[in-house]
């Protein structure tokens, strides 16, 4: 989506998945993994504009669909004095939601060669998406799983798509075939309430969960299909000044599985993913510039 954000207001692009996919992109350059992004974008100037960051960001845009008639998503984010944000939403006939719609997509194409080692989706994914379109999607993590492939999940939850009902729904339809669920427990809490993250993400099948509290340690469970789960918790770092929360989830998601996917333990793949997460939110916006993140590289 375009982003608008600061004071005086900037134009810049964003949006959870895009943001871990393009910190991950960074971060996979000295891991020699390699990232695409499917979206969908209209043909004006703005949705070219995003193409063209995307590529600079080394972000594969092959799977990106474009739609003559549709534009992108915009929001507006307001931050208060805390870094704390409110996000403020234009999106209801954004292209994104018309990805799956009329002719077979390209990440569709795309898991039927077998093209990706690991797909990520966010519950903001399902959210934006028609009914149909949500069951396709699930039929393409089915099909990517039964061919050996990793299912990486965010739980990010907003109020403002999908009712908690909803949500539940489809979040128990993603679960059966995630490999790590990267769960934020305020979001959880908000669709399920108070329960058990662990036992009810090892009941629907996942094989690893991570909690994220905000700036309290993280919680790391792996081996759920196994009679030895190993626990563990990993502090964040302590930052004095913060500018801008927005992002720190995701940021902290594109640490941990671009370590976690590099074959590193779960403990040092949350302190990447704190590392990164706790430099992002010391500037304003989503992305924060490159140089930023020299010493992280």
């Amino acid at each position: 989506m375009v982003e608008l954000s600061g004071q005086p207001l900037q134009r810049t692009f964003g949006g959870d998945t895009l943001n871990t996919a393009l910190y991950l992109s960074r971060l996979g350059v000295s891991r020699h993994h390699s990232v695409s992004y499917a979206t969908a974008l209209g043909v004006d100037k703005i949705s070219q504009d995003m193409l063209a960051s995307w590529q600079e960001e080394n972000i594969g845009t092959d799977l990106v669909r474009k739609i003559e008639d549709k534009l992108p998503g915009l929001y507006l984010v307001e931050t208060e004095p805390n870094g704390e944000r409110h996000f403020h939403y234009w999106r209801n006939d954004s292209a994104a939601k018309f990805y799956f719609s009329e002719q077979l997509s390209p990440l569709e194409q795309a898991i039927d060669s077998h093209q990706f080692d690991a797909l990520y989706i966010s519950g903001i994914s399902l959210a934006i998406l028609a009914e149909d379109a949500k069951a396709v999607l699930i039929t393409l993590l089915e099909k990517h799983k039964a061919a050996g492939g990793k299912v990486l999940f965010d739980n990010n939850y907003r109020p403002q798509l999908w009712t908690e009902k909803q949500a539940q729904y489809w979040y128990a339809q993603v679960l059966p075939f995630v490999d790590i669920a990267l769960i934020t427990e305020d979001d959880d809490q908000r669709v399920w309430g108070k329960t058990n993250i662990v036992e009810r993400c090892k009941q629907y099948g996942c094989n690893e969960v991570v909690i994220k509290r905000g700036c309290e340690p993280c919680k790391i469970v792996t081996n759920l299909q196994s009679d030895v789960t190993e626990t563990s918790y990993v502090a964040a770092n302590r930052v004095e000044n913060v500018a801008d929360t927005c992002a720190a989830g995701d940021s902290f998601a594109a640490g941990y599985l671009a370590a976690r996917l590099n074959g590193e333990s779960a403990s040092s793949s949350a302190v990447l993913g704190h590392r990164l997460a706790s430099t992002v939110i010391q500037y304003s916006g989503a992305i924060i510039p490159l140089d930023a993140m020299k010493d992280i590289l």
